[in-house]
């Protein structure tokens, strides 16, 4: 049971002004917040028993009593002044950002709030308002390559062309193999996703074999023509382009797009190559797979339909990326490629040089 605590003196014409706080719909809710408690103190409602009913903590009972005693009804409309954390030194602040930038510290690879201030003698608070003013992210690592190809502009400018200003009478299209899928299995049942609670699925699996995904995504449309089939040679990719080259109209040229894949450039395949003069291969410069574009479709596909699915056999691994690919090619979304060849050459000329300047 509550006990009544002292109750707060007012005036009459005070808590006439309270109450119209409360009543006018146009009062902030914080007036009304702080009103309501003021007139639950005169009413002598025990502190801990106002706190409860309006849903604040004692001491914030303890502080609008006290304003309102001190200052009467124009104290509740003003706010406690805040206090600015104190000003660190210029020095300080450079010389956190300086260590971020250039040394590592004892045992770690990177820079941690806590452990760089600890070195610094600062809080950790101090050191993530540093880091977000001076961008920095320590914690942040993004990788790249670099392409050493010495034709890189010379295939750069063909693979473009292609995607942004393709010939007339003429199929686009970007092929590659997604190889070593696995039907993997889960070893015991995940509980389905629910409110509050995240899906879960157990961290180890069973292997029940693999299959390789060659797909061909139509640059000008979007659809995807893929079968999956069970090993990764130059035969495999030979019977793929077999069906792509039957399958398009014969008075349409075929543009493929390809990474150097040794199965894309074996001996049989440039024979074959050579006996269909339609069917023109271009090869994207080495180290630059984000130029095909079916890569970006393979990201959908292992995102959506593989990483998280659970096959009891590679035939429940094919027919779940073929029914995938079916109904992409229901509703197809092209990907448009938007960056020319002078801004990535651009690109590429920048990072080379920072390259330079650390050897």
């Amino acid at each position: 049971m509550w006990h009544a605590s002292a109750r707060l003196a007012a005036t009459p014409e005070q808590v006439e002004q309270l109450r119209s706080w409360v009543r006018a719909p146009s009062t902030q809710q914080r007036i009304v917040l702080r009103s309501k408690i003021v007139l639950s103190a005169i009413e002598g409602m025990a502190n801990r028993a106002i706190a409860k009913a309006h849903g604040v903590s004692r001491p914030t009972v303890l502080l609008w009593r006290e304003r309102f005693a001190k200052g009467g009804p124009e104290a509740l409309l003003k706010d406690l002044p805040r206090h600015s954390p104190p000003r660190l030194p210029p020095e300080k602040v450079n010389a956190v950002v300086d260590a971020t930038l250039h040394s590592e510290p004892p045992n770690a690879t990177h820079w941690s709030v806590r452990t760089m201030a600890k070195a610094q003698g600062i809080s950790p608070a101090a050191v993530q308002r540093i880091w977000s003013a001076h961008g920095l992210k320590p914690h942040l690592v993004k990788t790249f390559k670099l392409s050493r190809d010495p034709d890189f502009v010379e295939k750069l400018h063909d693979v473009i062309g292609l995607y942004m200003n393709p010939p007339d009478r003429a199929l686009v299209v970007s092929v590659d193999e997604k190889s070593q899928i696995q039907a993997l299995d889960r070893t015991q049942p995940g509980l389905p996703l629910k409110k509050g609670r995240a899906g879960t699925m157990t961290h180890d699996y069973k292997r029940n074999g693999t299959t390789t995904l060659f797909a061909a995504l139509n640059v000008l449309d979007g659809k995807v023509f893929g079968e999956c089939m069970p090993r990764h040679r130059h035969q495999e990719f030979l019977r793929f382009m077999r069906k792509i080259e039957r399958q398009t109209p014969e008075e349409l040229d075929i543009h493929v797009i390809l990474d150097n894949y040794g199965t894309h450039k074996h001996p049989d395949v440039m024979r074959w190559l050579e006996k269909n003069p339609r069917v023109h291969f271009h090869f994207t410069p080495t180290s630059s797979s984000w130029l095909n574009l079916v890569e970006r479709w393979f990201r959908n596909i292992t995102d959506q339909a593989i990483r998280r699915g659970v096959f009891h056999s590679v035939h429940a691994l094919k027919v779940a990326i073929e029914l995938y690919i079916a109904r992409h090619n229901s509703d197809p979304k092209p990907f448009a490629w938007t960056a020319t060849a002078e801004k990535i050459i651009e690109k590429v000329t920048r990072g080379k040089a920072r390259l330079e300047t650390l050897h």
